[in-house]
C-alpha cells in the first residue's frame, strides 16, 4: 500500500509538473528535460507513467474531467448552478496550474496524432444536462434548446478564457465571466427567474 501511495504522489507530481511546463511553453515548446527536472523525479520514474510527450498531455488534458466530475454545486437552482460552474471554472484557472496546462493542451488539440475532442464534449455535455434541468424547472425561455444553449455557452467561455489569457494574463477573467452572463442570460432564462439569479457575487469570492 505505502509503495502504491507513492507512486500515486509520483505520477501527481509529474502532472502537476508537465501542467506548468505546458501552460508555459505549449505542447510544442515544452520538453521531457524540463518537465522531469520540474518534478523532480528520476527518469525512469516519470517514463514508467508516461512512456512518451503525448501519453503525458493526454493525461493532463484528461484531469479537467476529475476535476469537473468532483465539483460539487450549491444551489437547487439548475440555472445558477451554470453560472456558478462558470466562475468556478474561472477561479480554478486562476489558482489550479493543472487546469491551465490541461485547457491550453485542449487548445492545442490539433498537436496531436489524433485530435482530442473529449474534453469539449465533456463540458458541454456538463452544460447541456443542467440546461435540461433548467427546462423542466421551468427556468428556460420556452423557445431555448438545451443542446444549443450548451454550445454557445461552452464556446463563449472557452473565448473569453483565451481572450483574457492574451490580453491580461486573465487578470480580467472573472469580470469577463460577470459580463458574458449579463449578455447571454436574457436570452436564455423567465424573467422571474433572471431577477433571482446572482451573476456577480463570485468576482471577488472563490467558490468551495
Amino acid at each position: 500500500m505505502a509503495r502504491q501511495a507513492r507512486a500515486l504522489a509520483t505520477r501527481q507530481t509529474v502532472l502537476r509538473a508537465a501542467a506548468e511546463v505546458f501552460d508555459e511553453r505549449g505542447y510544442a515548446g515544452a520538453t521531457m528535460a524540463e518537465i522531469l527536472e520540474r518534478a523532480g523525479v528520476t527518469k525512469g520514474a516519470l517514463y514508467f507513467h508516461f512512456p512518451s510527450k503525448e501519453e503525458l498531455a493526454l493525461a493532463v488534458i484528461e484531469s479537467q474531467g476529475g476535476w469537473l466530475a468532483t465539483w460539487q454545486p450549491s444551489s437547487g437552482s439548475p440555472m445558477q448552478t451554470v453560472i456558478d460552474l462558470g466562475y468556478a471554472f474561472a477561479h480554478a484557472l486562476l489558482d489550479d496550474p493543472l487546469l491551465r496546462g490541461a485547457i491550453r493542451l485542449t487548445i492545442e488539440h490539433g498537436s496531436f496524432t489524433q485530435p482530442q475532442i473529449g474534453a469539449y464534449q465533456g463540458w458541454t455535455d456538463a452544460a447541456r444536462e443542467l440546461l435540461e434541468q433548467a427546462r423542466e424547472a421551468g427556468e428556460l425561455h420556452p423557445g431555448v434548446r438545451p443542446a444549443t444553449a450548451a454550445g454557445v455557452i461552452t464556446g463563449a467561455v472557452t473565448g473569453i478564457q483565451l481572450s483574457s489569457q492574451v490580453l491580461t494574463d486573465r487578470r480580467d477573467l472573472l469580470q469577463r465571466m460577470a459580463d458574458l452572463w449579463a449578455l447571454l442570460l436574457p436570452g436564455l432564462v423567465e424573467p422571474g427567474t433572471l431577477s433571482r439569479l446572482n451573476t456577480a457575487w463570485a468576482i471577488s469570492r472563490p467558490l468551495a
